[in-house]
């Protein structure tokens, strides 16, 4: 049997180095000796103890499984950030990001509709798939194949001229630095809101945020924490009652000619 790579020794010292620490800095935080920390970065401790994985493991917020499969140093930026904020979210194991969805009886995937009243709620359980599966659900003809969509009512003003109280339809991101500068997005932020923005994601790997900016030049444009993003989706289109007087953004003009049919029906549905 080909024995697996193991890349303990190299994270501790990848990890410890990102904080700037000393070897006697970690070893005190960790309380344990400066020899023994040296023993494991080194390669040198060949059968840790175990209370000695679990308190690496505890103290970078990481699964054993990361620590030891994956060579950290060859992730991208966003990924490492993502890591040490506890989100271990790349990997396969327990930790692993599963987009929870529904399906029909014809094993179609169903669009999802977040309710305003459902917003804090889904806050806390938009990985939940038993919470997802409370929400209310649709089948919209005529969305691209390949993608998970979900449905977002909007308040205020600050996406002017995309009418308050519309329906925003949207596809969730995978790979959120694949985003084009500007690009209107559902965002998914960790003890904050479900904001619908223009997102800009350009200063993410040197600076870690990511700028939202509102199509109405009246609110000011603020940046958030990638670590705290839960979620992204893209915008697809959107579903109103109202058709705004003037738009300028090319992106919603497109995406309206598509979603005139079964309009009220959703509407009606989803109230």
């Amino acid at each position: 049997m080909k024995t697996a790579n193991l890349f303990w020794s190299e994270n501790l010292r990848f990890l410890r180095n990102r904080r700037q620490l000393s070897q006697n800095q970690l070893a005190e935080d960790l309380k344990i000796s400066r020899a023994k920390l040296n023993a494991h970065e080194n390669g040198l401790s060949r059968n840790p103890p175990l209370e000695d994985l679990i308190r690496f493991a505890d103290y970078f917020k990481m699964s054993l499984d990361t620590l030891l499969r994956i060579n950290l140093s060859k992730l991208g930026e966003l990924k490492v950030r993502e890591l040490e904020a506890g989100n271990d979210v790349y990997l396969t194991g327990r930790q692993i990001r599963v987009l929870a969805t529904t399906v029909d009886k014809q094993n179609n995937e169903n669009v999802e509709l977040v309710p305003i009243k459902a917003k804090a709620g889904y806050l806390a359980g938009y990985n939940d798939p038993e919470f997802i599966s409370k929400l209310p659900r649709f089948s919209i003809p005529d969305l691209p194949p390949g993608k998970t969509y979900r449905l977002f009512p909007i308040k205020g003003e600050s996406m002017l001229p995309v009418p308050e109280d519309s329906i925003i339809i949207a596809s969730y991101v995978q790979d959120i630095l694949a985003i084009r500068k500007d690009t209107p997005c559902i965002v998914v932020v960790k003890g904050q809101d479900i904001a619908f923005k223009l997102v800009d994601v350009s200063g993410i790997q040197t600076t870690g945020k990511m700028w939202l900016k509102s199509l109405n030049v009246r609110f000011t444009p603020y940046e958030v924490d990638v670590s705290d993003v839960l979620e992204v989706w893209q915008f697809y289109g959107y579903l109103s009652k109202t058709i705004p007087e003037e738009i300028n953004n090319a992106e919603i003009v497109s995406a309206l000619n598509h979603l005139q049919t079964g309009m009220q029906e959703l509407l009606r549905r989803g109230q």
